[in-house]
């Protein structure tokens, strides 16, 4: 304290002082530039190459299973033998569902909310495709107990395994938040904005200082660095700005309207296999007419909700084009249960498998898929790209800082020389 009691005293001493604030601040200002921009490279990365694979991975196994669950009710309604491509189709739902688990799990640890659905599901999974393979067993034998099983099949199918399915999702949609946040580094973020202002001021404060006691203007190598950190705080706003531009879009335009997208499609194949459960039972409006009745008022407020979220993005189209299919097959639907309580049961059942109710609904689930598959594209490239920049940052915000410092430390030297 004595020492820079004495220094403080003597223009040469101040000088000395300043020379000193000046090189502090700046290699602070460098190092938390690199720290900043790593930070917000390694967050991004993990962004792009883990939690939204989980989540489109989360997604498809959420649809896989509506999908399967559907499939196998509308296959068991042809009665006998399936439709070759009705258990193809069945058969690749499952297939889908067991290798999106599978990749699920090598991104999630263990005792992680994510990594214990993963593992829950893929219990359940095969309990459900043995289930399923007793129903049609005993279908093609025209034994009645086949009704049975498919009922239980997909009883846990919709309140076992699709919510384990959601919960999945809400798990990866959680990583992808948390991704965003980390890619964001705003504590980071902060403190090095504050260091470039105080740089920038202690510059120019620096500056002025020297002017008045030497009656000399400008000092050039004060200048320059003043320069160069100018340089360097613009190049931080557009690195950092960019990415937070990237990462608002994906979130905006691609990972919500995705977990949107994905739970109207479920909704969708949910729909359409309460209406095959329905003829199945053979109970008129049972418990399935009614959650078929709960799912479709869902699915309308839901599609419209989509429809606003995407206005203006090639999703609209399709998402459009879904909402009036879905008006039709409920169109159809209605005529599919009147023919059912009016006692002709063949024909509700050759109405609801036929080529116009399957033409209908197919075309709705095409149109909520290619919205989906569109809007996994917006949210892979915006995560993707969101992270260029930084890299480069990370080195030439140190290598710029230490420029700043030198240009100080030598505009400085010759002023202090003046006083030897």
């Amino acid at each position: 304290m004595r020492r820079l009691r004495e220094l403080r005293r003597t223009t040469p001493g101040r000088l000395r002082l300043i020379r000193a604030f000046l090189v502090t601040l700046t290699l602070l200002t460098g190092l938390f530039a690199g720290i900043t921009a790593a930070s917000a490279r390694a967050g991004t990365d993990d962004l792009a190459d883990r939690a939204q694979p989980l989540l489109i991975e989360a997604e498809t196994v959420w649809s896989a299973l509506a999908d399967a669950d559907t499939t196998a009710a509308q296959a068991f309604l042809a009665g006998g033998l399936e439709p070759a491509a009705m258990t193809s189709r069945y058969e690749q739902d499952l297939d889908r569902a067991a290798a999106a688990l599978t990749s699920a799990a090598r991104r999630t640890p263990e005792d992680s909310a994510a990594g214990q659905a993963v593992q829950q599901l893929s219990t359940g999974l095969t309990q459900y495709s043995a289930l399923v393979a007793s129903a049609r067993a005993n279908n093609r034998q025209g034994l009645p107990v086949g009704a049975s099983y498919l009922s239980t099949a997909s009883e846990l199918n919709r309140t076992t395994l699709q919510p384990q399915a959601e919960d999945l999702l809400r798990a990866a949609q959680s990583e992808v938040d948390h991704g965003y946040s980390a890619a964001r580094s705003s504590g980071w973020t902060t403190v090095l904005t504050l260091l470039l202002l105080g740089l920038l001021l202690a510059l120019v404060a620096t500056q002025i200082h020297l002017s008045r006691i030497t009656r000399r203007t400008f000092n050039v190598r004060l200048l320059a660095a003043t320069g160069v950190a100018a340089v360097l705080g613009l190049s931080v706003l557009a690195a950092v700005g960019a990415q937070r531009g990237h990462l608002s879009d994906a979130d905006d335009e691609g990972s919500r309207p995705v977990a949107m997208l994905a739970q109207a499609r479920t909704l969708a194949l949910n729909e359409r296999s309460y209406e095959s459960l329905t003829l199945v039972a053979r109970a008129g409006d049972d418990t399935n007419q009614r959650d078929f009745g709960r799912a479709s008022a869902e699915l309308t407020t839901l599609l419209d909700q989509i429809a606003d979220e995407v206005a203006g993005t090639r999703a609209e189209k399709p998402v459009r084009a879904a909402l009036q299919q879905h008006k039709a097959y409920l169109g159809v639907h209605e005529k599919v249960r009147q023919l059912d309580k009016s006692g002709d049961y063949a024909g509700a059942v050759k109405l609801a498998v036929g080529t116009d109710a399957t033409k209908t609904f197919e075309g709705m689930t095409d149109n909520l898929g290619a919205a989906l598959e569109n809007r996994k594209d917006v949210f892979g490239q915006e995560s993707g790209v969101a992270g260029r920049g930084l890299g480069s940052l990370s080195v030439a915000g140190p290598l710029l800082a230490l420029v700043v410092c030198g240009l100080a430390v030598a505009g400085l030297r010759a002023r202090l020389e003046e006083y030897r």
